[in-house]
């Protein structure tokens, strides 16, 4: 049984508990992390989160998403779970944390201090696990952008507020970033 950080805002870690008891009712506050990966044609790896996920099924998200576990850094746990997830290895860096909470219908919720790490990959076939991911696809960040302007509904909360929040910090130049 998987546990996690719970944390404060700050970070702080204030004790450990079971992942599908972290998400149920408002949840509780934990640590987590989102990846966005880039290529160098200005494309964002996204996957689509697997039917049996418990929040947000079949929702695009981020490159990946998860928890660290305990004792493991936000890039050490970030490349666990490229690798398990999408077979992917490459070098990651944590370039912001935010808080937020978000409801999945009367499912549960994330309620999580996110860090939001980057990196670059440039291989378009993703030979990516079938029990975590649905699909995988590269998108233009304008289009992306413009698209979850319009429509976010088809994807995950925390891929907008991760890439809202490199535009405030970093500006539109991702390879800035990097």
């Amino acid at each position: 049984m998987e546990k996690l950080i719970l944390v404060d805002k700050n970070d702080k870690i204030l004790g450990f508990e079971e992942k599908v008891k972290c998400h149920l009712n408002k949840g509780l506050l934990h640590r987590a992390f989102t990846i966005l990966l880039f290529d160098d044609n200005d494309n964002v790896l996204l996957q689509k989160r697997a039917q049996s996920k418990m929040l947000w099924p079949l929702y695009w998200e981020a490159t990946c998403s998860s928890h660290p576990r305990e004792n493991e850094t936000y890039e050490e746990s970030g490349t666990r779970r490229l690798k398990e997830e999408l077979n992917i290895n490459t070098g990651l860096k944590l370039i912001d944390k935010f808080y937020y909470q978000s409801f999945y219908k009367d499912v549960g919720a994330e309620h999580e201090l996110c860090a939001t790490l980057v990196g670059s990959h440039n291989e378009k076939q993703i030979d990516f696990n079938k029990d975590e991911v649905a699909d995988v696809k590269w998108v233009k960040i304008n289009e992306l952008k413009k698209e979850l302007s319009q429509n976010s509904n088809d994807y995950a909360p925390w891929l907008k507020i991760a890439l809202d929040r490199i535009e405030q910090k970093y500006g539109k130049d991702i390879k800035s970033i990097l």
